[in-house]
């Protein structure tokens, strides 16, 4: 497989003859590229149009506008501005920040019971709104939600291509920590730095990914086996998805977590502002992760020791921001 496969999951959804020829696909593109790109989503244009509006409302605010939404060293929960992240430090390689700005919001619907309570001050902090936009709150919550229904599905298709129950991975993510993160990129107006790209190269840390490419959506680039730098298609009212880290080690490295990075525009006519809104699905904060069944044998041993998600993911967020140290030496 040389490019980033389309796969309509219509039929799997709809619960058609195709489901096996779905989930067969989506095997193929995770083993040999770990991106695939989604139609058949189920996903409301209009849905999709009122998110893009309200991020993009918000980004295009004043510095101070913005700020007051801004993360604190204990709530990463909010507007995280230029010089925070560099996403190669999370692959322990040394770069300038990326030149994105970020807004997270953290899992929505939080159950009120004494596990959810419990993780509270880690995890389940509140999220933060801009008062000055109304509906921005509405758009983020509804996004949200709907991205926790598809990544369910999508889940639930991973296990079908990997000879398992439909439902298995359901215990996994009835806790989640989830996160969606907005990475809008500034019109390039200066110079970058050497080395400086809109988002250095890394693979995602969790699950799975489902990233929305929003505004420009154009410099999304993936690496083949071969080591060579591949462009992402990009298909109208589509969703790119790819599997993290620990659904790479879930699966013994039959699928593979991809490196991947945003580069900068190129020419006068491509250096405008591009935003991607990405839902980030991760497992619960107590899940423990060991190799799947179906994924191992006698001639192919477990090749990790099993590992708590909350804490792998967790690692790497501390890496990617970057920005952090300034924020705990200024409170």
């Amino acid at each position: 497989m040389s490019a980033v496969p389309v796969i309509d999951i219509a039929p799997f959804l709809s619960g058609s003859s195709g489901k096996l020829s779905v989930a067969e696909a989506v095997d193929a593109a995770c083993r040999e590229v770990g991106f695939l790109v989604i139609e058949g989503h189920g996903v409301r244009q209009d849905l999709l149009s009122r998110m893009t509006q309200s991020m993009l409302g918000f980004f295009q605010q004043s510095p101070v506008s913005k700020g007051r939404c801004g993360v604190t060293p204990d709530n990463f929960h909010g507007y995280r501005g230029p010089n925070a992240t560099a996403l190669a430090k999370s692959k322990g390689v040394d770069t300038p920040p990326d030149l994105m700005e970020r807004f997270t919001v953290g899992r929505v619907d939080v159950p009120d019971d004494e596990y959810h309570r419990s993780l509270r001050e880690r995890i389940f902090r509140d999220n933060q709104w801009p008062e000055q936009l109304p509906g921005f709150r509405e758009a983020a919550e509804g996004y949200y939600r709907e991205m926790e229904r598809l990544a369910s599905d999508l889940m639930r298709i991973f296990a079908v291509a990997l000879k398992l129950p439909e439902n298995y991975f359901a215990g996994f993510f009835d806790k989640h920590i989830s996160q969606q993160v907005t990475n809008y990129y500034p019109a390039v107006e200066t110079p970058p730095q050497p080395g400086q790209l809109r988002a250095g190269a890394h693979t995602d840390y969790g699950s799975l990914t489902i990233l929305y490419p929003a505004v420009s959506p154009g410099g999304l680039q993936v690496m083949s086996s071969s080591g060579a730098w591949k462009d992402v298609p990009v298909v109208p009212g589509s969703f790119i998805i790819n599997i993290g880290d620990l659904l790479a080690q879930w699966t013994n490295d039959r699928w593979v977590s991809t490196l991947h990075r945003v580069v900068n525009p190129e020419g006068v006519q491509s250096k405008d502002a591009r935003m991607s809104i990405v839902f980030f699905q991760q497992p619960n904060d107590d899940a423990i992760i060991r190799c799947i069944e179906t994924c191992t044998g006698a001639d192919n041993p477990p090749k990790y020791e099993a590992v708590g998600a909350g804490e792998h993911v967790a690692a790497k967020l501390n890496k990617a921001w970057v920005g952090k140290r300034a924020l705990e030496g200024a409170s």
